[in-house]
């Protein structure tokens, strides 16, 4: 097995947190963060703090609306975080296909 796979791991999206935000965000085209927050069970503080750590790395944008008068914050991910998370991904299967017996 080589162990520099493990060192080349994105640490933006490995955190598992991040990790969860950015596979939902993959699967739909946006989602607010009321979605986000209750799909996934986190406090708003550590919603955001976890946003705005994707958001600085320019994978995940995000747009303050109004809807009926009241504010709406969604999130989608951007083309560098698609990319960013489909290298993810292909990483982690590289690294499974590696441990496993031959």
């Amino acid at each position: 097995m080589n162990p520099e796979n493990f060192l080349n791991l994105d640490r933006i999206i490995h955190e598992k947190g991040r990790l969860a935000i950015m596979s939902l965000l993959a699967a739909s085209p946006e989602l607010s963060f009321t979605e986000l927050r209750d799909t996934l069970g986190m406090t708003d503080g550590n919603l955001t703090t976890h946003i705005r750590t994707l958001q600085e790395a320019g994978y995940v944008s995000v747009a303050k609306t109004y809807q009926n008068n009241r504010p709406l914050t969604t999130c989608l991910i951007t083309s560098k975080g698609r990319k960013a998370f489909a290298d993810y991904i292909n990483l982690l299967e590289k690294i499974v296909q590696q441990s496993k017996p031959k």
